[in-house]
């Protein structure tokens, strides 16, 4: 089989989370382009998701878009059953919040660890029954180099991000004996909305951009990487953390 072949993604269905925007949508995409159905989950990006679809659709592949709170067991039951058999997961979704940790509520706390790293406990959850009787998946795991290195006034961020590793290498090793193979993409900065600085501080740029490269990444080198991950090429990789990151982690 040559690597053109192995990349392939044909006769999968693949569901991706936060995939109206950013990196979810670049993934969303190149896994279309790949040749898998592609599931777009948004949560109340109607308009957005949709155009993911429709320039899917128009490149002679097949989507639809699902709106559903993965950060909800309801929801993410609903979703799930939505979307038929799964052969492919991609727990994208995720928010940010740059605040000093003293002044980090509860409620700030409960938000960030729900949509960063409950939701991939829920889909993972929801998700693995079906890929256990088939006797074979993919989920790939978006963590970041925060959840490895840290970074003042985004403690709630860091640490669900180093929980989506550590729930990663947990579930490799329970489910590869099932045919599962789970692995999570720690990305460095990446140039998406989220990530802007109509959000963030002059001096989170700053941080940002002090890394090797001196530069922040398109959200299509992280899908690369994820297509990597969810093909035939990355057989042997088991709760595995790749870095896409300019150089910010160097382990």
């Amino acid at each position: 089989m040559s690597q053109a072949q192995s990349l392939s993604l044909q006769g999968k269905t693949a569901l991706v989370t936060g995939a109206a925007t950013g990196i979810g949508r670049a993934i969303a995409i190149v896994f279309a382009q790949a040749g898998a159905r592609v599931v777009i989950n948004h949560l109340g990006q109607a308009e957005a998701a949709q155009a993911v679809v429709q320039a899917i659709q128009r490149d002679g592949g097949d989507a639809f878009a699902i709106d559903a709170d993965v950060s909800q067991a309801d929801a993410v039951q609903r979703l799930v059953a939505d979307a038929g058999a799964l052969h492919i997961l991609v727990n994208n979704a995720g928010i940010i919040q740059e605040k000093p940790f003293l002044d980090t509520t509860e409620a700030d706390w409960d938000r960030l660890l729900g949509v960063d790293l409950k939701s991939v406990f829920l889909t993972s959850r929801a998700v693995l029954p079906g890929m256990v009787a088939r006797g074979s998946g993919v989920i790939v795991n978006l963590a970041s180099d925060l959840g490895i290195l840290g970074r003042e006034l985004y403690a709630p961020y860091c640490a669900a991000k180093a929980g989506v590793i550590g729930l990663t290498r947990s579930l490799a090793r329970e489910f590869a004996p099932h045919g599962i193979r789970v692995n999570a993409i720690a990305p460095g900065p990446v140039n998406t909305a989220m990530v802007s600085l109509a959000h963030m501080s002059p001096q989170w740029l700053e941080k940002e951009l002090a890394i090797p490269q001196h530069r922040v990444a398109e959200p299509e080198e992280i899908a690369a990487t994820a297509l990597f991950l969810a093909s035939d090429l990355a057989r042997f990789y088991c709760g595995q953390v790749l870095g896409p990151n300019g150089g910010s982690v160097m382990p």
